[in-house]
C-alpha cells in the first residue's frame, strides 16, 4: 500500500470497533479506550505524511495505537511514582504513608525529622550502591534527576520499554533492600 491510498475518511469505519475492543482488553475502562482510540486516529492524521507503505493502513494503526496504550500506562505510573516519593514519616499514627492525599503539605522542619530525613537519604543512596549499577544510574537519572525519558534511552542505548522495565525492577530493588536495612532498625 503507497502514500496515496491511505483513507483517513474510512479509518473509523474499518477499525473503530477492532482498535476500541482491543483497547478495552488493554485497559479496562470504556471512556479512556474511547480516547485512546481518537488520539490514535489523531497521530495516524498528523503523521500520515511519514506512512511509508511497508505495512497495511492497519498494521500502521496498530503500532500508533499500542504506542499510545504504552503511553497511557507511563503516564499513570509517572503519577504513581511522584506520588510513592511524597511520604510523611512523622505521623504519629502511622510509619510511613504512601498515600498522596494523606501526606502533609507543610512538613515539620524539626530536627528530629530533618535528621531521619538525612538518615533516608543516606540510606537510598547506600542502597543505590547495592543494585545493579545500570539500573540505579537510570533510576537516578529519572527520579532524582528529572531527565527526560528520551534523553535516558539515548544516553543509556535502551529503548523506552526496557526503560520503564529497568525502572521497576530498580525500584523492586530498592524497596527490598530499604526494607531490609532502613525500616527495620
Amino acid at each position: 500500500m503507497s502514500k496515496e491510498k491511505l483513507q483517513p475518511e474510512l479509518w473509523v469505519d474499518k477499525y473503530g470497533d477492532y482498535f476500541l475492543y482491543f483497547t478495552l482488553s488493554k485497559v479496562s475502562d470504556r471512556e479512556v479506550a474511547k480516547d485512546i482510540v481518537s488520539e490514535t486516529f489523531l497521530a495516524g492524521l498528523k503523521s500520515k505524511a511519514n506512512f511509508e507503505g511497508r505495512s497495511t493502513e492497519k498494521t500502521w494503526l496498530t503500532s500508533i495505537l499500542n504506542r499510545k496504550i504504552i503511553d497511557y500506562y507511563r503516564k499513570i505510573n509517572s503519577k504513581k511514582g511522584k506520588a510513592e516519593i511524597k511520604i510523611d514519616y512523622t505521623s504519629e499514627d502511622q510509619e510511613g504513608s504512601w498515600l498522596e492525599e494523606q501526606v502533609s503539605g507543610n512538613q515539620s522542619a524539626s530536627a528530629d525529622f530533618s535528621l531521619e530525613n538525612k538518615e533516608l537519604g543516606e540510606a537510598i543512596l547506600a542502597c543505590l550502591e547495592k543494585i545493579h549499577p545500570k539500573h540505579a544510574e537510570i533510576f537516578k537519572m529519572k527520579t532524582m534527576q528529572d531527565y527526560d525519558n528520551e534523553v535516558i534511552c539515548n544516553e543509556m542505548g535502551i529503548t523506552s520499554s526496557n526503560l520503564w522495565v529497568i525502572i521497576h525492577r530498580a525500584r523492586t530493588a530498592l524497596a527490598s533492600c530499604l526494607d531490609n536495612s532502613w525500616f527495620k532498625t
